[in-house]
């Protein structure tokens, strides 16, 4: 058996939906990768100030029910347990301390992909990962940084965002088939988006 390939696919998931789930597992089955960590974040610092933000429990909790039963598919409380802003290069390191040989690829949208030269710490996160950037509808085509190992990823067109998620909630349209049986369920029981 070789390395581990393990895909960190990070956000706030607020909340996660089917969008998120779809890349999660394009990525998975494209690149081979033996499991898919779904990183809740503990602190987004990059959306400070933006909107509220639902706290980290509520989310990690409708990540769990998003990907239960979803075969290679896992939440991760890793930044949660850390505590304070949420870092990927923080959260590679640790990573690479619990999985050491592990092959780490970082999964994440074209949009966020634009976004990485304003990133913590920017260098440690090309050093320790593959970059994964997947297409999103909406956005311009995905374009690697120059310097990372990266692979793009074309998954199926679904224009979701967890904005229009919220929403949609607030608004009380219905979310069925946007987000997971139980996402929708654990959203309506907490009272969250309203």
């Amino acid at each position: 058996m070789g390395r581990p390939r393990i895909g960190v696919f990070g956000g706030t998931f607020d909340p996660p939906h089917v969008g998120h789930l779809v890349a999660a597992v394009e990525a998975r089955h494209r690149l081979n990768l033996d499991r898919v960590l779904l990183v809740v974040a503990n602190h987004p610092w990059q959306k400070e100030g933006e909107r509220p933000i639902t706290p980290a429990e509520h989310r990690l909790a409708m990540v769990e029910a998003a990907v239960d039963g979803v075969e290679g598919l896992q939440a991760s409380a890793l930044e949660i347990r850390r505590g304070g802003p949420s870092f990927t290069a923080d959260t590679l390191a640790e990573l690479g301390e619990k999985e050491p040989g592990a092959e780490l690829f970082v999964i994440l949208g074209a949009d966020a992909a634009l976004g990485l030269p304003t990133w913590e710490r920017v260098e440690e996160v090309r050093n320790q990962a593959h970059l994964v950037v997947v297409n999103r509808p909406g956005c311009p085509p995905a374009a690697v940084p120059e310097g990372w190992r990266a692979t793009l990823l074309e998954m199926p067109a679904i224009d979701l965002s967890s904005t229009d998620l919220r929403h949609r909630v607030a608004s009380g349209a219905p979310m069925t088939y946007l987000v997971p049986d139980a996402v929708a369920v654990y959203i309506e029981d907490h009272g969250l988006y309203h």
